[in-house]
């Protein structure tokens, strides 16, 4: 199979191409040309912007695409120049489970969906989630609710994403507790930790585009991908900590003092919690079990030293939490 990845260097888009290369497809990156990793050095590559992506629609004929995966959608803008010069071309795209009410109910602090969330659950009702302050690095049009609607027209298989992990994610999901342990903090602050947001594993996720390219039946669908099994936050931490062979005390702090990185520990009645029974049965898509991913991952990032730094403020803001706790 011809796969062309837009956006296939960094994080999961890497990961898929890298799945496709050992499985002897032919890949074609078309990415800003920012970063060269080693291992795809078998794959074509375009360099170019992605809102210039009409001025190299003939290096895309010239490759002929079987299959697209757009990794990097981030805005409608984004998925219609797609759509414009890949006219035809059966594509897998990635959109992202914040499409669901459930997650606006859990920034606002609201219980508004039941979970788990099948793919018919209520979706948002407002766009542009984050408002005029979206997170680093998010355009300030960022919405997965419009990329999938410009991608439905052309019968694209959407898969919406969990939380995902695992080597080199620039986030570093596991850095809260990462950042903390080298700086030699063994006491964390945190709030009840009931939180249910479902994760996986970015090789798992990868495993499943292959699987969706190939897939006739899944186009014109949209999937939900999550580890089958979601272990609360609370127990995610003790999964880090054991991972990381650290000991760890976990102290009940009051949820207005906790510092903003332990935001997901605090008491949420909204849980982000995924049914993925569709992507098992028509993908036949089977994640390996979340305590080996987490493994892989924190060795991973321990390695590369990805956390954020400590600094004072950190300090202070655990010493305050912790002090609360302890009265």
């Amino acid at each position: 199979m011809k796969v062309l990845v837009l956006g296939g260097t960094s994080f999961i888009g890497r990961a898929v191409a890298e799945h496709l290369l050992r499985r002897g497809d032919q890949v074609a990156l078309f990415h800003r040309g920012r970063a060269e990793p080693p291992g795809l050095d078998a794959a074509t590559h375009i360099h170019g912007d992605r809102l210039d992506l009409p001025a190299h629609r003939r290096a895309l004929e010239r490759f002929g695409p079987d299959a697209v995966l757009d990794s990097y959608a981030l805005t409608r803008r984004d998925a219609e120049l797609a759509c414009d010069v890949l006219p035809g071309v059966p594509a897998v795209v990635l959109s992202s489970q914040d499409v669901y009410a459930a997650y606006e109910g859990l920034l606002s602090g609201r219980a508004v969906a039941d979970v788990p969330l099948a793919e018919s659950a209520p979706l948002r009702r407002t766009r542009r989630v984050y408002g005029q302050d979206p997170p680093p690095g998010v355009p300030a049009d960022y919405e997965k609710l419009d990329v999938e609607d410009v991608w439905a027209r052309r019968n694209a298989t959407v898969l919406r994403l969990p939380m995902v992990y695992g080597p080199h994610d620039p986030q570093c999901r596991e850095g809260f507790v990462l950042r903390r342990l080298a700086a030699g903090r063994h006491r964390i602050p945190v709030g009840a930790g009931n939180l249910l947001w479902s994760r996986a594993h970015v090789a798992d996720v990868a495993a499943a585009v292959v699987r969706a390219l190939g897939e006739p039946r899944a186009r014109g669908r949209c999937f939900n991908l999550a580890e089958p099994t979601t272990p609360t936050i609370g127990r995610w931490i003790e999964q880090i900590a054991a991972a990381a062979a650290a000991e760890l005390e976990l102290v009940r702090a009051p949820d207005a003092l906790l510092p903003p990185d332990l935001f997901l520990t605090a008491a949420h009645p909204q849980h982000l919690l995924a049914d993925v029974h569709a992507a098992q049965d028509v993908l036949g898509w089977h994640p390996r079990p979340p305590d080996r991913g987490v493994a892989d991952s924190v060795h991973w990032h321990l390695e590369h030293r990805t956390h954020a730094p400590w600094t004072e403020e950190d300090t202070a803001r655990d010493e305050a939490a912790l002090r609360a706790g302890e009265e």
